[in-house]
């Protein structure tokens, strides 16, 4: 499949949210409530320029929401469209994320899933995801995992 990624726009807000709804929804039922991505404000986080998507054929295909924290670079969100997942553009997606935390000089990155979420508890570690926490956060039960990346300097590693 052919996509292309780039830095999201204050136009796309609308259509990065729909995309991260429709990957979210079916979590629903299992958590009790809307996971937190569903809960972003995407408007803010592209204005803060947090917001990378995926697109094919002008569609909004798949969302990544990334930023550095106190803990290192943290990825928010990975959200494909429930129809494309599977076919890498996740993949994609994490990968950028990556390059971008080993670009802005970390030599880790970290993100965390529900753990109801448990075929994102079977696929981080096929990727070198380890677990490191397990808490809840934000009124979430969340798993905490971290990669260690092939390059960075240890000023920024957390």
């Amino acid at each position: 499949m052919q996509f292309l990624i780039r830095k999201a726009s204050s136009n796309d807000a609308l259509f990065v949210k729909a995309c991260v709804v429709s990957a979210f929804n079916q979590y629903i039922e299992q958590i009790g409530k809307q996971p937190g991505p569903m809960l972003l404000d995407f408007a803010a986080e592209i204005e803060s320029n947090h917001v990378w998507l995926a697109e094919a054929d002008h569609a909004v295909i798949g969302v990544l929401v990334q930023y550095e924290t106190d803990l290192g670079f943290y990825i928010d969100t990975v959200a494909v469209s429930p129809h494309l997942q599977g076919t890498g553009v996740g993949r994609a997606l994490l990968q950028l994320a990556e390059q971008e935390a080993v670009r802005r000089g970390y030599s880790s990155i970290y993100l965390c899933t529900n753990a109801k979420m448990v075929e994102n508890q079977t696929f981080y570690p096929r990727i070198g995801y380890v677990v490191y926490e397990r808490k809840v956060d934000g009124g979430y039960d969340r798993v905490f995992y971290r990669k260690q990346l092939p390059t960075g300097s240890s000023d920024n590693a957390a």
